[in-house]
């Protein structure tokens, strides 16, 4: 796991207010991705830098890397992420004439970008971006995997391409300015509050991401991309057993691929289904395996509108099924609420925050990386089993994201200063956006109107509500240093779940049911037939207590966000009673955060 940044110019120059000095500080913004090495590279108009985790092939995976020829640079690639399937791509480049020099993934990237050019991401299983240049054909590609969760943005200049890891690489070239505009501002608010991420996009004006099993081509003639994979509807040619079985095999493959690393690998341990299947598929090839999970003790939330209850006896259960290591990481409303907590979190994210949510996971995460770089997560089996209380029939006919009719999240325009949320108009943006997804899809022949709408909404789910938790995933742990690895989105699973039927999904009349299925053998009933709960708010009346006054403060001090607010909607908003609404909560965590937000990516406003 590493952080990547570069540029090249198209001019047969370094694109200008570019130099070695300039990817030194580039480098430097992703330190935290990657804390045992940095190195850059340089050669003509290009440049590349790199800051790796060392996981695999701790000495000799080193990065950049490049391929020469007669004397002469024909490819130089910077890669993050893990392609699991090395070692049998590494036996078919050696059976086609490539020499290794190391054990690494990364030269396994390197070598299969020269044998098998834009073909080659089609080959890799795993979690990956990539940049690769090639000096002859003055040639730039970025590429990234399948489900978007490694991240990889950029940014066109007019002589030339900057591109990096997080965008906080690529504003720091001098050349790239950091703009909000009014579709900017969308994305921002969008992304967060009901969690609905555009692909290809970021908030910043010029600056964009590349969107998941895509690549970037960059030549003198122009740019293009190019979807190498997408989910497709398919055929099921199986029965139910058949099917139960198959989700077995390739969950097992998929978890016991991911292990391996020349570090120790922990596994994250709710006592929820996701992540008790990842660590009892893991249990029998760890050895010894540890496992961790957050405490908020007493301020655990309980019962609500997604049904949570305490993980705690859960997650005891199944480290006395499992015999796990197991550390519990207790959190507190004043840790949760603590501003310079909050700010160090907002530095990390180029998203607004999920409130305690995120300062809870990265805590998590933290805590984590004190003792395992590597850690197994369950990220993406609710979007692909279809595990949230939104997968229903009647979720499934409404005209919008299936999540909006379940989540009820407020509407937190209202807190914006009129004129502005009229200009934006998020409801009609918002529903622009579900037509285009939903439109994205195209279904077999002869597939039944209910069965289609169920699919679709499942793409949506994985397609731009995923999109956000991954993107949250990614920077709080890479903000440790720490790589989360997620076997659920092993592409192979995605393809072949993503197509069974829906009534398999739920034949047994519950959620997920294929997934309980493949694991009934390996889990204690009580958490086999435990219904979703996901990750943990704190209810302690102290965290909204500590909102409050840290939003006042603003209020009374001003801040970058108090322009872009109604501050009689603010200050309404301070007297609502606490009850089942989580508005209040959600209102002033909104406030703070977009406030942070500003502070730290101080941008232009063009409003």
């Amino acid at each position: 796991m590493c952080g990547l940044v570069g540029y090249v110019g198209f001019a047969g120059r370094v694109p200008r207010a570019t130099g070695g000095t300039t990817l030194k500080e580039m480098t430097e913004t992703l330190a935290c991705r990657g804390p045992d090495a940095s190195a850059a590279w340089t050669e003509g108009p290009a440049g590349l830098g790199h800051t790796r985790l060392a996981t695999v092939d701790l000495v000799g995976g080193r990065q950049p890397l490049v391929l020469t020829r007669g004397g002469r640079t024909a490819l130089a690639v910077v890669f993050t992420g893990e392609v699991y399937n090395h070692a049998s791509l590494r036996a078919e480049l050696t059976a086609l004439g490539h020499r290794f020099r190391t054990r690494s993934d990364s030269e396994v990237v390197l070598r299969a970008v020269d044998a098998w050019g834009e073909q080659a991401p089609t080959r890799f299983e795993g979690m990956f971006a990539y940049a690769a240049w090639e000096p002859g054909p003055r040639r730039l590609t970025l590429v990234r995997d399948r489900l978007g969760i490694k991240p990889l943005c950029w940014a066109e200049l007019d002589d030339g391409l900057v591109f990096g890891s997080e965008p906080k690489a690529v504003l720091e070239h001098p050349a790239v300015t950091t703009r909000l505009d009014l579709d900017g501002l969308r994305e921002l608010l969008l992304s967060a509050h009901p969690m609905i991420k555009t692909p290809g996009r970021s908030a910043f004006a010029g600056l964009r991401e590349v969107a998941p099993g895509t690549l970037v081509v960059r030549t003198p003639e122009g740019t293009r991309t190019r979807r190498y994979w997408s989910l497709t509807p398919a055929e099921h040619p199986d029965d139910l057993p058949t099917t139960v079985a198959h989700v077995r095999h390739l969950l097992d493959e998929a978890v016991t691929g991911q292990l391996a690393a020349d570090v120790p690998v922990s596994v994250l341990l709710s006592g929820g289904l996701d992540s008790s299947a990842i660590a009892a598929l893991a249990r029998p090839a760890a050895g010894t395996l540890h496992t961790l999970s957050v405490d908020l003790g007493a301020h655990a939330s309980g019962q609500d509108a997604m049904g949570r209850d305490p993980d705690e006896p859960y997650a005891e259960l199944m480290v006395r099924h499992l015999g796990t290591e197991h550390r519990r990481v207790p959190l507190t409303a004043h840790s949760l609420a603590d501003p310079a907590r909050r700010a160090q979190v907002g530095r990390l994210r180029d998203a607004l925050s999920l409130g305690d949510f995120d300062t809870s996971l990265f805590q998590l995460f933290r805590a984590v990386r004190e003792h395992f770089p590597v850690t197994l997560a369950g990220d993406g089996a609710d979007e692909l089993f279809g595990g949230y209380r939104w997968f229903t029939p009647e979720a499934a006919a409404a005209e919008t994201f299936p999540w909006d009719t379940v989540l009820d999240r407020a509407d937190l325009t209202r807190l914006l200063d009129p004129g502005l949320a009229a200009a934006l108009d998020l409801p009609a943006h918002r529903a622009e956006l579900h037509r285009t997804a939903a439109a994205e899809l195209e279904h077999l022949p002869g597939t039944a109107p209910g069965e289609a709408a169920l699919r679709r909404d499942s793409y949506l789910n994985l397609t731009r509500f995923l999109p956000c938790l991954l993107d949250r995933a990614d920077r709080l742990s890479m903000g440790c240093g720490l790589e989360v690895r997620v076997p659920f989105l092993d592409h192979r699973l995605v393809e072949y779940v993503f197509n069974a039927p829906w009534e398999f999904k739920t034949f047994d009349g519950r959620e997920k049911s294929l997934l309980r299925a493949a694991v009934a053998d390996l889990l204690p009933a009580p958490v086999l037939a435990r219904r979703k709960s996901p990750y943990p708010m704190v209810r302690d009346p102290a965290y909204r207590a500590a909102l409050v006054s840290q939003v006042r403060r603003l209020l009374a001090d001003g801040g970058p966000a108090t322009d872009l607010l109604d501050p009689g909607a603010v200050r309404s908003l301070l007297l609502e009673p606490v009850g089942r609404d989580r508005f209040p909560r959600e209102g002033l965590e909104l406030v703070l955060d977009l406030d942070q937000w500003l502070r730290t990516h101080r941008p232009t406003l063009h409003l």
